[in-house]
């Protein structure tokens, strides 16, 4: 693995896809580190209590070497490995990386039954994570997958929210089934845009980052086209 592989940027941008290195965003609280792992471009995050560097890892889709050198770069203890839903490509690493980090993992409830290992914790709407002396809020989001859970992590006035795969720039997740895009849009729109303020830092599963802010306007927008 070259150096390239696994130096981090401090320019962060939110967007990998002109470079693979991952990039690194330093909060009061925490740092955030993201980076784009296997061929749907999963984004993996890395977020480090800044106070006692304990560590929890969001996704870790793929390229378990990759992962674990980055992880292995940063100051900090991993403490925890949290899947946002059960789709293969946001766990094809997450065997390889519980094993070799010797942690436990988490994962939504309803969304348990498919992964490679057996979560060590079920999340549930409203429960929240604990890594050092930041705390996660859970959000359970219907639609995307049965289970799917955004984890919301306040900064000061900021809140910085992992929504997986059902809130990207431009609209929610890809629905398969009647009735999921109109309970999927439904649970965002109150559960997050009804909650969260327009400063929302939006993390998604993969691609650019975005904020409530800059979507807020075109919700109506999503609803009328239906997806």
């Amino acid at each position: 693995m070259s150096p390239q592989d696994v130096s981090i940027s401090d320019s962060y941008s939110g967007d990998l896809s002109e470079s693979p290195s991952p990039q690194r965003r330093n909060l009061s609280s925490a740092s955030i580190v993201k980076m784009s792992v296997g061929p749907m471009d999963n984004n993996v995050y890395i977020i480090t209590c800044s106070a006692t560097g304990k560590q929890l890892v969001i996704d870790a889709a793929n390229d378990a070497d990759r992962i674990l050198a980055v992880v292995d770069g940063l100051p900090g203890t991993p403490e925890l490995i949290f899947t946002t839903h059960q789709h293969p490509d946001h766990w094809q690493a997450l065997a390889e990386v519980a094993a070799r980090l010797d942690v436990p993992t988490a994962t939504g409830r309803l969304d348990a039954d498919p992964l490679p290992v057996t979560p060590d914790r079920l999340i549930d709407d409203g429960d929240t994570i604990s890594v050092g002396d930041l705390t996660l809020e859970a959000i359970h989001l219907v639609g995307h997958t049965p289970g799917s859970i955004a984890l919301a992590l306040r900064d000061g006035d900021v809140v910085h929210l992992f929504t997986g795969d059902c809130l990207f720039p431009g609209g929610v997740g890809k629905t398969w089934q009647p009735g999921d895009f109109e309970t999927l849009l439904a649970d965002v729109s109150a559960k997050v845009f009804d909650r969260y303020p327009d400063s929302t830092v939006v993390y998604p599963g993969h691609g650019t980052d975005t904020t409530l802010g800059a979507e807020r306007p075109a919700l109506a927008e999503w609803r009328e086209r239906g997806w």
